[in-house]
C-alpha cells in the first residue's frame, strides 16, 4: 500500500486510473468478523457513482464503495515468469485456437467468429483479439446475429490475468448482462520434462481417433462435425492404451505446432486410475511432440476438476492465464429482441 510521509495509508488512484492494474486497500464488511481490512488486486475497470469495480485475475468482480477505501497505488505490470516458457496471452489464445478449430468461421474486423454446430464452447465462440471495426454494441449485435442464424447461442471467450489482457472487455460484457458460464485456465510448462515423467509404455499413438478412442471421449454421441474439429489442426495425435475390453484404458491428444504442444482429452477409465496412465498418455505424445521439434506444452483445465489440476502441476504445469466464456443475455432481460 502506499503510505504517506506521515505513515499513513493513502488512496493515490483516480478514476482516470481505469483499466490499470491497481492495489486497493479496503475496510473490511462487517460479515468478516475479526477482520479489520482486505486487499484486493486487479484492474479497475470501472469508478462510477462512487463504487470501484475490480477485476481480479481468475475473472471474478469486486465492487467497492469509495466510503470503504484506505488505501490504494496502481501497481506496475506483473515481473517475467520465471516458470515455463515465455509467451504473451494473445500468443496462446492462437495456439489454443488453431488446435481447436471450428468447421464454419467469419471475420469480424479482427474478431474471429467461429461455429462446429454446438461442439464445444470453443469451436462455437468468438476469439476477439483485436478491433472488431465497429462500436462495441454494434459488433454484438453482427455477434448475435451471425450465431442466431446458425441456431446457435453467441458466445465471446476472453482472457484475464495476463499483462494487457480482457479485463476492460470482460466488464463491458457484464454492463451488457452477457453471462460468464465458464472459467478455465491455460496452463504452460516446458515440454521435455513432461516426457520425463513415464515411459510411455503400452501407449499407441495414430494420427486418426478410431472407434475405440471415441468410445472412451467423454463426450457422447461424437458426430461427423465433432469429428472434423477433433482432427483439425496443424500436427494431431492421438493416444490410446489399450484396455481388457473393447474401449480403451486411456486416451489422449496432442496438438504439436512450432514450438508448441497442446494436450486435451486426457481420460482414464475410472476403474484404471491411480496407475499412471494419464502420465503414461501424455509423456508418449510429448515425446513425438519433441520429435516433431516442439519445446513448449500447454493445456486448458476447467477450476473445478481438483484431480487434474493436480495432475498437471506435479508435471510442471503452472497457470498461465483465465479464460471465459459469456453467453449472450436472454432476449427477454432485453425487453424482446436481440439488438
Amino acid at each position: 500500500m502506499e503510505i504517506s510521509a506521515a505513515g499513513r495509508p493513502e488512496v493515490r488512484i483516480t478514476t482516470a486510473d481505469v483499466g490499470k492494474r491497481v492495489s486497493v486497500r479496503r475496510l473490511a464488511e462487517p460479515a468478516a468478523p475479526g477482520e479489520k481490512f482486505t486487499d484486493t488486486v486487479g484492474v479497475l475497470t470501472s469508478w462510477d457513482n462512487g463504487v470501484l469495480v475490480i477485476t481480479r485475475k481468475g475473472g471474478e468482480t469486486v465492487r467497492i464503495p469509495e466510503s470503504a477505501l484506505v488505501a490504494g497505488k496502481v501497481v506496475p505490470p506483473a515481473p517475467a515468469r520465471r516458470r515455463g516458457p515465455a509467451a504473451s496471452w494473445e500468443e496462446l489464445e492462437r495456439i489454443a485456437a488453431r488446435a481447436w478449430q471450428p468447421v464454419v468461421r467469419e471475420r469480424l474486423g479482427a474478431w474471429e467468429l467461429r461455429a462446429a454446430a454446438g461442439f464445444t464452447r470453443r469451436a462455437n465462440s468468438v476469439l476477439p483479439l483485436g478491433d472488431p471495426g465497429l462500436p462495441l454494441d454494434e459488433a454484438l449485435g453482427a455477434v448475435r446475429r451471425w450465431y442466431g442464424e446458425r441456431g446457435l447461442p453467441a458466445y465471446v471467450q476472453t482472457a484475464t490475468g495476463a499483462e494487457g489482457a480482457q479485463e476492460m472487455l470482460c466488464a463491458e460484457l457484464e454492463r451488457r448482462g452477457w453471462r460468464r458460464e465458464v472459467t478455465a485456465e491455460l496452463w504452460t510448462a516446458a515440454l521435455a520434462p513432461v516426457a520425463d515423467r513415464a515411459a510411455g509404455a503400452g501407449v499407441v499413438l495414430a494420427r486418426t481417433a478410431d472407434q475405440a478412442w471415441l468410445a472412451r471421449y467423454q463426450r457422447r454421441g461424437v458426430s461427423e462435425v465433432a469429428l472434423r474439429v477433433l482432427g483439425a489442426g496443424p500436427s494431431v495425435w492421438f493416444a490410446t492404451v489399450p484396455g481388457d475390453g473393447e474401449v480403451p484404458a486411456a486416451i489422449g491428444r496432442c496438438v504439436v505446432d512450432g514450438r508448441w504442444a497442446g494436450f486435451a482429452a486426457v481420460e482414464v477409465d475410472p476403474a484404471a486410475r491411480r496407475r499412471g496412465l494419464a502420465t503414461e498418455v501424455m509423456a508418449a505424445l510429448a515425446r513425438r511432440a519433441l520429435d516433431e521439434g516442439a519445446s513448449a506444452a500447454w493445456l486448458q483445465v476447467e477450476n473445478g476438476n481438483a484431480g487434474a489440476r493436480a495432475l498437471y502441476a506435479g508435471m510442471g504445469f503452472s497457470a498461465h492465464h483465465a479464460y471465459h466464456h459469456y453467453r449472450e443475455p436472454d432476449p427477454a432481460a432485453l425487453g424482446g429482441g436481440a439488438p
